[in-house]
C-alpha cells in the first residue's frame, strides 16, 4: 500500500509495510553533487512538482567495490556503485502510524570513507520502525569527492554532507512522525569518526541530541601535511595540478579509479603518526583531533554512547591469512606505525596478554590504533563536562566465522544493534556471523538498547567518568566492569 509524506522540497510516496512500518527510499536531502558541485558545498534540492516515488533504491556515491579477503562483506559494503548523479539522500523507515513525537535516530554508514551506501542490507531500519522508532539512513560524498582535501575546495565535505541531511531531519522529519528536538546521530567505523567529527563541528550544534560511536576514532583524523601527500599522489596518478578547478574536469569514473590506486603512501610525519596505519587514504581533515575539541567542550551538550569490539583487528588480518601467520616482528612493526614508544606500548600489552599468540597481540595493537585509543580519548574528553551523561561498552560475542578466528571482530555488532542476525547472507563459515546460530535474544537486547539510548539518553548502565569508567561488555550475559582494559588504555595516553 502506498504511503505518501509532503517534505518541504515536495511529496514523496513510500511503501506500507505489512507489518505496519513504512518506508520511503531515496530521498534527496541535497542537490545532485554534479561537475565542480562535488568539490563545493552541499546546496538544497530544487523542490518537484507531483509526487515523487520513494519505494526503490536509489543511486550511491561513486565507489569501487570492496572486498576483505576470504569473509564476504557484501551485507556491509553493498554491491558496489549503483550509478546516478541524485545520491545525497536518505532512506526514511517509520512506524505507518506515526504521531510526530517519536525518538530520531540517523545513521552513518562505514567503508573506509571510501565505500558503502543505503543500500547495504544491514541498514534495513525496519526494526526500529517497528519498535517506534523513526530511523534514517543516509549517503554522502566518498573518496576523492568527499574526503580528499584539495586548495580551493572546503575541507570534509563528506562530513558536511552529513550536517546538510540533519539539517534536512530538522526540517522534514515530523512529517513522518519524528522530533526533530530527539534526534541521535549514530554511525560504525569510518561513519562513527564521521560522527565524532559532527560533534566537534559548531555548525552542527543543536541538530541533535545524542550521539553513538560504534568503532570509531576521535583521533582518526588526519593532519593538512598528511592529507596534502595524498592529494598531490592523487593529482600526480591523474596527471593534473592540485587545484580543485583541474579535478572538477575528472569524471567520477576516473576520481574512483585514482582513489583506489592510492593504498600504501607513508602518511607518518615528523609529529604525527598515520591514525589509519594505512589501511586507508582518506579520513576526515582536521589539525585539532575530535577528540581535543571536545575536550575544550564541544559537543558537551550532546550524550554520548561509545563502545568497541573486543577483537577489532581479526577482520585486517585472518581473512587475508595474516593472523596465524604473525610473528614477533609483526608486532613490533605494527606498534612503530601507531605508536611513538613502540618498545613499551608491546611491553605492555604481552604483559597483559601472557598467553597470548603473536597474532592475537598484532590484532590487539592494530584495533586500539585504529578505534580503541581513540575511543578511549573521546569518552574520556566528553565525560569531563558534566553537561551530558557519557556511556561506555564493549562488544565481545565471538563469530564463529572462518574456522572460529575471526571472533568479536570489527563490524559484527552490526546485525544485533539493526536485529538482523536472521539475514541468510550473514551465515555460512564465510560469512560475518559465522556458520552457528547467532543469540537471538543478544539482538533483541542490543537493539533495544540502542532504543532506549535514544528515547532517554540511558543505556541501562553506569555513566563512564574520569574517575569510575564504567563500561558494558555486551555478550550472551552483560557484565559491567570498570575500566576493563586500564593497563592498555594507559598505555596511549
Amino acid at each position: 500500500m502506498n504511503h505518501i509524506v509532503t517534505t518541504v522540497q515536495g511529496a514523496v510516496r513510500g511503501l506500507h509495510q505489512d507489518d505496519g512500518t513504512a518506508s520511503f527510499l531515496n530521498i534527496p536531502y541535497a542537490a545532485p553533487p554534479r561537475g565542480a558541485g562535488r568539490f563545493a558545498p552541499p546546496q538544497p534540492h530544487e523542490p518537484w512538482d507531483g509526487v515523487r516515488d520513494a519505494t526503490v533504491p536509489g543511486p550511491n556515491a561513486p565507489q569501487s567495490e570492496r572486498k576483505l579477503g576470504s569473509v564476504d562483506m557484501s551485507p556491509y559494503f553493498g554491491a558496489g556503485w549503483s550509478r546516478g548523479e541524485d545520491y545525497l539522500t536518505v532512506n526514511v523507515f517509520t512506524p505507518a502510524a506515526a504521531n510526530g513525537d517519536l525518538p530520531v535516530m540517523v545513521f552513518v554508514h562505514g567503508g573506509g570513507f571510501v565505500a558503502g551506501s543505503t543500500r547495504s542490507a544491514l541498514y534495513d531500519g525496519s526494526a526500529f520502525a517497528r519498535d517506534g522508532v523513526v530511523l534514517v539512513t543516509l549517503n554522502y560524498r566518498l573518496g576523492i569527492a568527499g574526503f580528499l582535501d584539495i586548495p580551493g575546495a572546503p575541507a570534509n565535505r563528506g562530513l558536511l554532507d552529513v550536517v546538510a541531511a540533519l539539517r534536512w531531519v530538522r526540517e522534514n522529519i515530523a512529517a513522518f512522525g519524528g522530533d526533530a528536538h530527539n534526534v541521535t546521530l549514530f554511525g560504525q567505523s569510518a561513519g562513527a569518526t564521521i560522527v565524532g567529527g559532527v560533534l566537534a563541528t559548531p555548525e552542527a550544534k543543536g541538530l541533535f541530541r545524542r550521539a553513538i560511536v560504534q568503532s570509531g576514532s576521535g583521533l582518526g583524523a588526519f593532519t593538512t601535511e598528511q592529507a596534502a601527500r595524498v592529494t598531490s599522489a592523487a593529482a600526480e596518478y591523474l596527471g593534473i595540478e592540485p587545484r580543485v578547478d583541474a579535478f572538477a574536469d575528472i569524471s567520477d569514473e576516473r576520481l574512483v579509479e585514482a582513489a583506489s590506486r592510492l593504498a600504501g603512501i607513508d602518511l607518518r610525519t615528523d609529529t604525527h603518526h598515520d591514525p589509519l596505519v594505512g589501511l586507508s587514504p582518506f579520513s576526515l581533515v582536521l589539525d585539532t583531533q575530535p577528540a581535543e575539541s571536545v575536550a575544550a567542550g564541544l559537543g558537551a551538550d550532546v550524550d554520548l554512547l561509545i563502545g568497541t569490539n573486543t577483537e577489532e583487528g581479526n577482520l585486517y588480518l585472518v581473512p587475508v591469512d595474516k593472523y596465524a601467520t604473525s610473528t614477533a616482528a609483526d608486532v613490533d612493526d605494527t606498534a612503530a606505525r601507531s605508536h611513538p614508544n613502540p618498545a613499551r606500548l608491546v611491553e605492555t600489552y604481552r604483559k597483559s596478554r601472557p598467553e597470548a599468540s603473536f597474532g592475537e597481540l598484532r590484532s590487539a595493537v592494530l584495533g586500539d590504533a585504529l578505534f580503541g585509543a581513540g575511543s578511549w580519548a573521546l569518552a574520556g574528553a566528553h565525560a569531563a563536562h558534566s553537561e551530558s551523561a557519557t556511556y561506555a561498552y564493549e562488544f565481545a560475542w565471538r563469530s564463529r566465522a572462518l574456522d572460529g578466528e575471526l571472533g568479536a571482530t570489527h563490524a559484527v555488532e552490526l546485525p544485533f544493534v539493526f536485529d538482523l542476525v536472521r539475514l541468510p547472507q550473514l551465515r555460512g563459515a564465510a560469512a560475518l556471523l559465522g556458520p552457528d546460530e547467532p543469540p537471538g535474544e543478544l539482538a533483541s537486547r542490543m537493539h533495544g538498547t540502542w532504543v532506549r539510548f535514544a528515547t532517554t539518553g540511558a543505556p541501562g548502565w553506569d555513566p563512564y567518568g574520569t574517575d569510575r569508567r564504567a563500561t558494558m561488555r555486551i555478550d550472551v550475559e552483560w557484565t559491567q566492569v570498570d575500566d576493563p582494559r586500564g593497563q592498555e588504555r594507559r598505555a596511549w595516553t
